[in-house]
Parts: structure tokens; sequence; C-alpha cells
């Protein structure tokens, strides 16, 4: 082995040259005796970024293939690097582990790749637990490592190949964490969490160079000023550069009209949205779209809660709606002065308002949270991350911009990505939809399961097929409605999950990739994926908030820079959901080995019967199953009861063999406090739901109690 110094000054070009690395608590490697340093694996170059970073030389137990390639495999020797393969025989593999357990027991620092594999999709894989037999028995300390914004690097496998791509930076920045050291007793799942939780802290370092939403999408317009940035149903289209002027110049406008910082939106998805939007963000303005699916009352409620004086909407629009609105700034009337182009466009810091999201209301009356020009920038550049947006690729966009899916993933997504987007004013309008997809060659769509449903039932499979990738949220994908999506189209659904807390984004499966030799799986039927880069989640007794292990169910906290600011004007409600920098979701969820997530049900979904918590969400798949349909035709809710707490109550779509199907599902394995009594299944004509596509939990529980009293 040569000395650690000879290690460094061999290293020293290659680190400063083609690599910036940044090295975070280093401290925390002990500085004398045996530490196993456990690491994320990204690229072929991962273990010069750590031996750089460390301030200890480690030897590394390293991949065979890797160690023996030939450009390097001198340089790997000289290190002490062990080589170790699965497909080593027994006795091979034990004198490897062996050669590492003597190096810890002279006081040396060993690194393992605990994936056994590089990444081939830009997510951490399942842990394997060859690092626990290493310090079997030793009193050593495990110190986690996070690798971050290597993927994309040119030895990573970032765009589906290595080295032949043109580098993004040079030198390129990456960092390299190091985390508090763990017990010896750390199992393989405590020690990806405590690597993924490093992630979520490093993630802050992507920011520091980033401008804000309204100046990155300038930057991105002026890269490439003629291809096709938004159009929609009502025959609008507009190049990058021809939005930027109509935003620009729309923005100034509005911005003289409306003075008050924030300003209110009142449009559909389509190109007058994505202008007004915008425009009001480059002016420096805080556009805060209203819920056009709510009441009046809820509007001006809205309205009030934000000190909104004006809001930008369409004479056609509100005349459609049947409103008339105080303060109404109508985006027919804009008359442009040409001279606003020469005006700086709006520099916020990144902390600062890009929105407020009004949430749902699903559970109760909407609140105001405050999402920040950080919070959108973290949410997209982890989703770059891991779908590989480009300029080839077209969204369709139907989700409402009040919808926090809809204003990140429909509208800024599209804009920074350098991609196309179309927008159709109506999810439910299907025919209209499979058009204008087949017509632009749309290749990503985002919705809900439900407008899935609609999708499966009247667009022709034919309309769809330059779809590339379908991604679904806000509510539960049962297998049935997505087989019979696939089936139709050849395209699996693919489910995440968020919140409007969040950003909206905090996990979502990916398609799985396979290299000869290799396969990695990006997607777990029935979870909601992983979390994204740079989202942390842990699920917690809800009890006493004890971390709970792989596979145990509990409630979800999450930790990253997408989870909001707070909630306006309520700190108090603020200081309940956010605690220690986690966002307590209120949902219950489990996480297995393999890092995907499962959402069991909401926790206000849940019914206490005789003391037991039963989830809606599972009755309500296994009713679906039991009688074999794929559209959503029960839905499960409670009513209190005298005698065991609640009690459950079924509302169906004029199901017609209730007792049929109460006899089949007495057969199954669901429990029998489980079942719901003949009398607590009701027919009604359809399910209340809300503008974006969710069900009104509470208009359901108010129609329950209703039918229930009959």
């Amino acid at each position: 082995m040569i000395p650690d110094w000879a290690v460094k000054l061999v290293l020293l070009p290659f680190a400063h040259l083609v690599y910036k690395v940044r090295a975070v608590g280093g401290e925390r490697v002990p500085r004398s005796g045996p530490a196993l340093l456990v690491c994320n694996h990204v690229s072929f170059v991962d273990a010069f970024l750590v031996t750089m970073a460390c301030p200890r030389v480690p030897r590394f137990l390293m991949y065979r293939p890797y160690y023996e390639v030939p450009v390097v495999h001198w340089l790997f020797r000289a290190m002490g690097v062990i080589p170790v393969s699965e497909k080593d025989g027994p006795r091979a593999i034990a004198e490897s582990f062996n050669a590492a357990r003597a190096a810890l027991d002279r006081g040396e620092v060993v690194c393992i790749f605990a994936e056994g594999e590089i990444s081939r999709h830009g997510q951490l894989l399942r842990f394997k637990k060859g690092f626990e037999r290493v310090i079997e028995g030793r009193e050593v300390p495990v110190v986690p490592v996070h690798l971050d914004q290597v993927w994309g690097s040119i030895f990573s496998f970032s765009e589906g190949k290595v080295l032949f791509k043109v580098p993004r930076r040079i030198p390129y920045p990456v960092t390299v964490s190091f985390g508090t050291p763990l017990p010896a007793s750390s199992d393989a799942f405590a020690v990806r969490q405590a690597i993924l939780e490093l992630g979520a802290a490093d993630f802050r370092f992507r920011l520091e160079r980033a401008p804000s939403l309204g100046r990155a999408f300038a930057r991105e317009a002026l890269g490439h000023p003629w291809r096709l940035a938004v159009a929609d149903s009502l025959g609008m289209k507009a190049s990058y550069g021809g939005l930027f002027v109509k935003a620009r110049l729309a923005g100034c406008f509005l911005a003289r009209q409306a003075p008050e910082p924030n300003v209110g939106v009142l449009l559909p998805p389509s190109v007058a949205g994505v202008i007004a939007n915008l425009g009001l963000t480059m002016a420096g303005k805080v556009p805060i779209n209203l819920n056009y699916t709510a009441s009046p009352e809820i509007i001006e409620a809205c309205r009030a809660k934000a000190g909104i004086g004006h809001v930008v909407t369409s004479r056609r629009f509100l005349q459609k709606l049947g409103w008339t609105i105080p303060g109404a700034v109508y985006i027919e009337d804009v008359k442009p002065r040409w001279l606003d182009l020469l005006r700086p466009i709006a520099k916020p810091p990144l902390d600062s308002l890009a929105t407020v999201m009004f949430t749902s209301g699903s559970t109760g009356v909407p609140k105001g949270v405050m999402i920040t020009h950080a919070n959108v920038l973290s949410n997209l550049l982890a989703v770059a991350q891991i779908y590989q947006l480009g300029s080839e690729d077209r969204l369709m966009g139907i989700l409402p911009f009040f919808h926090a899916f809809g204003f990140t993933a429909s509208l800024w997504m599209p804009l920074l990505a350098g991609m196309g987007a179309v927008y159709h004013y109506s999810p439910l309008e299907a025919k209209a939809i499979g058009d204008l997809v087949e017509k632009f060659q749309c290749t990503f769509l985002m919705g809900t399961p439900t407008f899935l449903q609609n999708f499966t039932r009247r667009v022709e499979p034919q309309k769809f097929a330059s779809l590339r990738c379908v991604v679904v949220g806000a509510e539960k994908l049962r297998e049935e409605v997505a087989a019979a999506f696939e089936a139709k189209f050849g395209l699996r659904p693919l489910e995440g999950y968020g919140c409007t807390e969040l950003s909206p984004v905090a996990s979502v499966n990916i398609p799985d990739v396979a290299w000869p030799g290799v396969k990695q799986r990006g997607g777990k039927p029935g979870t909601v994926g992983h979390p994204l880069p740079g989202v942390f989640m842990k699920v917690v007794d809800p009890e006493t908030g004890a971390a709970l292990p792989a596979g145990q169910a509990g409630l979800l906290l999450v930790k990253g820079p997408n989870v909001m600011k707070g909630y306006l004007g309520d700190p108090a409600l603020t200081a309940e959901s956010l605690r220690d920098g986690y966002y307590v979701t209120g949902d219950i969820a489990s996480i297995d080995l393999d890092g995907f997530v499962t959402i069991t049900d909401r926790l206000s979904r849940f019914s206490k019967i005789g003391g037991e918590m039963v989830p809606h969400i599972r009755v309500e798949e296994r009713l679906h199953e039991t009688a074999g349909l794929a559209d959503q035709t029960f839905v499960v809710t409670s009513v209190p009861d005298p005698k065991r707490g609640e009690r459950l109550v079924v509302l169906h779509k004029n199901y017609p063999d209730v007792d049929g199907l109460l006899k089949r599902l007495a057969q199954t394995d669901l429990p029998a406090l489980w079942i719901p009594a003949k009398a607590d299944f009701h027919p009604v004509e359809e399910f209340p739901v809300l503008g974006s596509g969710k069900l009104d939990l509470q208009k359901l529980k108010g129609e329950a109690r209703r039918l229930s009293a009959c």
C-alpha cells in the first residue's frame, strides 16, 4: 500500500480540476482507531470522492468487476482496496470480509458501499447486510456517508449512459457528508435511513446558486426561444421566447393594476393562466390561485386571509362560472408597454413566498399553506433527477393551478425543464384530453386515479400512444384501476405521494431500469415509491414518537427543503404541524427494506371500533376486490356508535347485490370487526369530489350521518 499522503497527492488534480468536493462533517470520523464508513453508491469515482473528503484514507470494500477495471486497477491495489462480489464463492467472500475485519482490528478506517452496486436510476437501493457481518462482535462506530450531486456527472449512469455525455459543469460540484457515528449494533435499515437523512440536509447546497422561479424561466427562455413552450385547447400557443415577452408585459401591467404584494388568480389551466402566474412572479408579486370549484364565500374568506385586493381573471371564465368578483382585473384588458421589457426581473430571496396554496378542504376549512421559491425549486430539481426530463418531452396539463400538484408539476415543471406543456381546462373531459395528447404527442400525463378511470373508459388506445410516463397522486391507486389502464394503453401508471404542505411531491415510483446483467427496481405496485432525492421520511409510533423498524406501520414524518414555510396567519397550527424540522403528515405508513413507502391511510380515516383501529382504505380495497370492480363504487367512512365508539358506513353507487357481497366478504381474511353491517350500506348517485379530483371527505361523512339517521 502507498502512504496516505501519496494517495491524496495522486487524487488532488482529479478532485480539484474535474470535481469541486465539499466535505461536511469530517470531524465525525474518529481521528484514531477503527471505524466503518457506510456510503451510498452513485458513480464509478465514489471511492476517490470519499477519499478526498475523509480526513483519513479508508480501505474500501469494492465490487470486484469495478476493482478489476484496467485503467484504475493499479491505483485500487495501491490503496489497499478489498474486492468482493456476490458471484465469488463462499470461501472468497469470507476471505474478503476477514480482510476487512483485520483492517478494523489494526485500527484502520474501512468503507463499504452497502448497496453492492451503482444506482442506475439515481435512487438509493436496498442495503445488503455484508457490513453487519464485517463488524459482528466488534465495538466499531458506523459512520454514515452521503454523496450528493454525483448523479449527473459523467461517471454516473444518468441519462442512461456513462462517460459519453457532456459535463454539466467543470469543475463539477459534489458534497460528501459524514453523519454522527452509529453503534455497531445498527442494522442495514437504520444505517440506510441515516444516510437518507444526510441527503435531506445536503440538498440545501444545490440551491446555493439557484435563481428564483421567474429568473430561472427567463434563463430557460433565452436558451431556446423558438421551442414550443405552451399551448391549450382554446387555440393559444407560444414559444419560450414568445411566452417570455407576453408574460413580462402582462405581468408589469397587472402589477400596476394590483399594487398589493399578493394577487389572486382565477383562471383554469391554460396559456392565459400560465401568463398570469409567470408574469406576476417576474414582476415581484405573489400569485395566489383561487379554487373556482369552491363557493364564492370560501373564495372571499381566502382573499381576506391572504390580503388579496385584486384578482386576475377573464370575462369569459367569470361568465361561465356565473360569478362577479370585486376587484377583478381582466387578462383581456392587458395593455402592454414595450419599455417594460427593459425593466429588471424581480429577484426575491429563495425563502420568500412563491405562492399561498389554500388546501383543498378534504378534511376541513381550507388553510393557507405558504410555499417558497426554494420549496418549489427543490421539488423540481429532485423530480428532474429521477425522470430525466428534456426538450423531447411534452406534458399534458389537466390539473388546476390552485392545487399544489398542478402549480408545481403542471405549471412550473415544464417551464423550467425546457419541455412543452399543453393545457385543457377540465380534467373530466376525457375525449378532448385524448385528442390533445395525440395532436401534440405528449409524453407525460399527471392526474389522479379517478381521472384515469375516466380515461380508461372513454379514450381510444391510439390517443395515448405517445405517453411514456403517467404519474398519479392525491388518492390511493387501486390495483384494479392500474391494471385496467395498463391493459388498454400498455403503460403502467406510477403512484406518488405528497400533500400541499410538501410543495407537493414527497415520494414517487419511477420506471425500472435494466442494463446488461443488471436490473434495478424503480417502482413497486401498492407503494408510493421511494422518497424524492433530498426528502427524508421516517415512521414513528403515534403515541411515543419513537422511530419504528422496517415494515412496521406508524405515523409518517417528512423532512426536507420541500417542507412548507408554515400556515398563513396561524403560528399555533404551524407549530403543531412542524415539529423538530419534520412535517407531521397525519398519514399512517410503513417503509420496507427496499425503501419503498406504503401509505395505509390517513390517521383521520381510521375508526376506533371496540378499541381497535380500523383503516377505511383497506376495507374499501377489499370491497372492490371482492366485487371484482375497477371503478370506484364504494367509499368507506364512519359515524358515531353508542356501543363501540364508531361504526363503518359504506356509500356505494347503487351496487345491486349487497347480500352476496357480504357473504363473499365473510369468506375472506378480513377481520369480522372490519366488515360493515348490511344496514350501513347506502346507495348514492355520485360521490362528492373536490376540484383537485380528490374525494370530499367532509361531505362524505356528512352524507353518511344523514343517511344513517334516516
